[in-house]
């Protein structure tokens, strides 16, 4: 059977921003029923639970790694080095735990996979992925994507 690794917030856990959850019905089935695991890089950061909400700017997740854009949170503090930290743990994690392939929350700074909000907190969306998304891409892991 597939390793599979998931969002922890698709699994019913508090770790969004906001304190609250994005449960995936399929999600929590996996994971009560012991075929996946959960995880939320933002939380394996560090950041705390409620936080202002983050965005990236200037780019996608690709463009932090390659230091062309930057995360910044809703009160204006750039918070790129934390989404960095939070992305090289979930990394780690995936790969020690041989992690054939990841679900990621959708339009999410950290794991968005197509789309992204674009910056300026008004709930515009554009194209490309969020930070730990690019990472584990770059690190050739499958990541699939949870609306």
């Amino acid at each position: 059977m597939k390793k599979i690794l998931v969002s922890a917030c698709l699994a019913g856990k508090c770790c969004r921003y906001d304190g609250t959850a994005k449960p995936d019905e399929q999600v929590i089935r996996m994971v009560q029923e012991k075929r996946a695991v959960c995880a939320c890089p933002e939380t394996m950061a560090g950041l705390r639970i409620p936080r202002p909400p983050a965005e990236i700017r200037g780019g996608d997740g690709d463009d932090v790694l390659q230091k062309r854009a930057c995360v910044y949170n809703k009160e204006g503090k750039n918070i790129t080095k934390e989404f960095l930290d939070g992305a090289e743990k979930f990394l780690d994690f995936t790969l020690r735990g041989g992690f054939e392939e990841v679900w990621l929350k959708a339009k999410s700074p950290s794991c968005g996979v197509t789309k992204i909000y674009d910056g300026s907190f008004s709930g515009r969306l554009r194209d490309g992925c969020g930070v730990t998304c690019a990472m584990l891409r770059k690190n050739g892991v499958r990541v699939v994507e949870v609306p």
